[in-house]
């Protein structure tokens, strides 16, 4: 392992070069843009480094990339990672082009360089140093790259039955953790499913003079009954029928990771500008309700004008997207049949209920025997105690992997607390670059070495 972590070392400046090639490349998913040449380029990297790989495409779907080693080893690991990015808008905010990565202050500035091409290159330079130094690797590895996370993963579900022979391992490595704002390197073991819908309500066949108002209804009030059905805000309660019934409370080795590593208050705080959070909450209230309940969100809500100056018009349309998140034992498609039934139980049939993605919640057990080398390999690494929580806020298609028994684990990562996924600016420390090549050639030695 040693001349592995010394090759590595010595190749850090190709090894950038490696992240900036592909954070060059566009690969939008909710447009398209870039999205099959960053497919091949990701291939391309692939086989670079010594991959056995190809690419499936299945049809009306972003492609997928399979890049494998074997060795008949004893063990195998997964690596999940995705090449599509989020849209760079709003462009005016950021300091740089998305899509020309930039150095400055030691960070790294591109669209998608947390989230996910950052774990992505720092994993293919991970094989690639302990090939190029050991001529082979610990455990067998496989690497399923895909192009609609950002979109829901629709088609997931299809490739992983197209790929179930290749996708048997022994362990999953998730997109990847980030740094803390105390340097501790934060991994999850599950995440939380997602409903994302959109609702539109539909009045006059053209907008109108406000004038009218008094005897057209307006779209955009009926909206605001609707988003009045759906949630109670005053007690932050979603009013869906049986939308709590499956809701399953921390195991106590789950609670005890929360007493052991809770959430940075302060951080949060700060950095989000606030003074507090939803019902004033703190300590392991806080941590229980952000991983352990779900959630009903207003992603965005538009009707009528919203332009500079005054326009006195009645819309004759009014739409809002709405995100739930789910958590384990939740199903989405069930969570999905009750919100349907229960916006027309409220009396609004007429509005047109739009699904742009389902995604069930996972987890993995806190007891599985890939945690603790996880966890021993970034004390190696960074110096400190890892944060390991029972599971993060966000959503995945993790659930594709452990539905299927493959175990999965958030991170290693390459991002820290302040790279702004999804946000303008995004960015990572190239020094947690440098790192999480570190503590992948680390983990894939010592998980080879474990006994389950």
């Amino acid at each position: 392992m040693q001349r592995a972590l010394d090759y590595a070392n010595a190749h850090r400046p190709g090894e950038l070069e490696e992240l900036i090639r592909l954070c060059s490349q566009p690969s939008v998913s909710a447009t398209g843009n870039g999205i099959h040449e960053a497919a091949a380029l990701v291939e391309e990297m692939m086989k670079e480094v010594g991959l056995t790989t190809r690419v499936v495409q299945r049809p009306g779907a972003h492609p997928v990339v399979l890049g494998s080693w074997d060795g008949g080893r004893e063990r195998t690991v997964i690596f999940y990672n995705h090449y599509d990015v989020q849209p760079p808008e709003p462009l005016e905010e950021w300091h740089s082009d998305p899509f020309s990565p930039e150095v400055r202050d030691g960070k790294l500035y591109a669209r998608g360089v947390s989230d996910n091409k950052g774990d992505l290159a720092a994993r293919l330079q991970a094989i690639k140093a302990y090939l190029a130094a050991e001529g082979s690797l610990p455990v067998n590895v496989r690497i399923m790259a895909e192009g609609e996370e950002e979109i829901g993963s629709a088609h997931l579900p299809q490739y992983l039955q197209d790929s179930a022979d290749f996708l048997r391992g022994d362990v999953a490595i998730w997109e990847g953790g980030e740094r803390n704002a105390h340097g501790a390197l934060e991994m999850q073991l599950g995440c939380k499913g997602l409903i994302y819908i959109e609702l539109i309500v539909r009045g006059a066949s053209t907008d109108l003079h406000s004038s009218l108002a008094a005897i057209v209804p307006n779209p955009a009030w009926r909206l605001q009954q609707v988003l009045a059905c759906l949630k109670d805000v005053a007690n932050d309660r979603v009013l869906v029928d049986g939308f709590y019934d499956r809701v399953r409370p921390p195991t106590q080795a789950e609670e005890e990771l929360l007493v052991r590593f809770p959430l940075d208050e302060d951080t949060y705080r700060r950095e989000l500008g606030l003074t507090s959070f939803i019902g004033n909450l703190t300590g392991l209230d806080l941590a229980k309700k952000l991983l352990y309940q779900p959630t009903c969100n207003i992603a965005g809500i538009v009707a009528g004008y919203t332009g500079p100056g005054s326009k006195t018009v009645l819309p004759r349309e009014a739409r809002v997207k709405i995100d739930f998140r789910l958590v384990p034992d939740q199903d989405a498609d069930e969570i999905l049949r009750r919100v349907r039934l229960h916006i027309a139980r409220c009396g609004f049939n007429d509005v047109e209920v739009l699904v742009h993605g389902v995604e069930n919640p996972s987890q993995t057990p806190v007891d599985h025997p890939a945690v603790p080398v996880v966890v021993e390999t970034a004390r190696a690494t960074y110096g400190t105690e890892p944060v390991v929580q029972p599971r993060f806020a966000g959503t995945g298609p993790m659930a594709l992997f452990t539905r299927i028994g493959v175990p999965s684990i958030n991170g290693p990562g390459v991002g820290y607390y302040g790279s702004r996924v999804h946000a303008p600016d995004e960015n990572i420390r190239v020094q947690d670059y440098f790192l999480g090549i570190e503590h992948l050639i680390r983990f894939l030695d010592a998980y080879a070495r474990t006994h389950a």
